[in-house]
């Protein structure tokens, strides 16, 4: 046998391997750590938030300290759980939050009658920036401030769009 295939017949491989998969363990643990209560990368698609965001979609930050700690404030975009579908997340503009009078057009397709609601304690008021592709308030009413998961507040891709999101657009 070869002098390299004892020093390596010689190394402790068990101690190796151990310490390698307890490094992996830690990093997966902080990643997923950091991915649901920090801050997280997301891919919203769809016309609602034209134009804003890209209807194919925008790589974009989720800061989930701002949700958790109520530093939303009305014109910031939010990610909440639907409250039609819980298992999709959906990213809307904050219009009213709790005790704010909204005025919003029923069916701005088709008319002009609005109607005016009170945020009910506790809620706030989601609406997509493109009324006419957005299921939102309108349709669900005012969206129950626990659903709300992060504040999105940075675009990375596409490139050309990369920097914080306006909360005025």
């Amino acid at each position: 046998m070869s002098r390299f295939v004892r020093r390596l017949a010689g190394l402790p491989w068990r101690a190796i391997a151990g310490g390698a998969i307890s490094r992996a363990v830690v990093v997966v643990c902080g990643v997923t750590v950091i991915d649901e209560r920090v801050v997280s990368l997301t891919y919203p698609r769809g016309p609602s938030m034209l134009p804003a965001f890209n209807i194919m979609g925008d790589l974009v930050v989720a800061d989930k300290l701002s949700a958790r700690y109520g530093w939303v404030s009305p014109g910031d975009v939010v990610q909440f759980v639907s409250p039609e579908d819980p298992r999709k997340t959906v990213i809307k503009r904050v219009l009213g939050m709790e005790g704010d009078a909204v005025t919003y057009l029923v069916d701005p397709a088709n008319s002009d009658v609005s109607k005016t609601v009170v945020v009910p304690k506790g809620h706030i008021w989601v609406q997509g920036d493109n009324i006419h592709a957005s299921r939102d308030s309108r349709q669900f009413g005012p969206l129950p401030y626990g659903l709300v998961n992060g504040r999105i507040c940075c675009r990375i891709l596409p490139l050309k769009g990369f920097g914080l999101i306006d909360s005025k657009q």
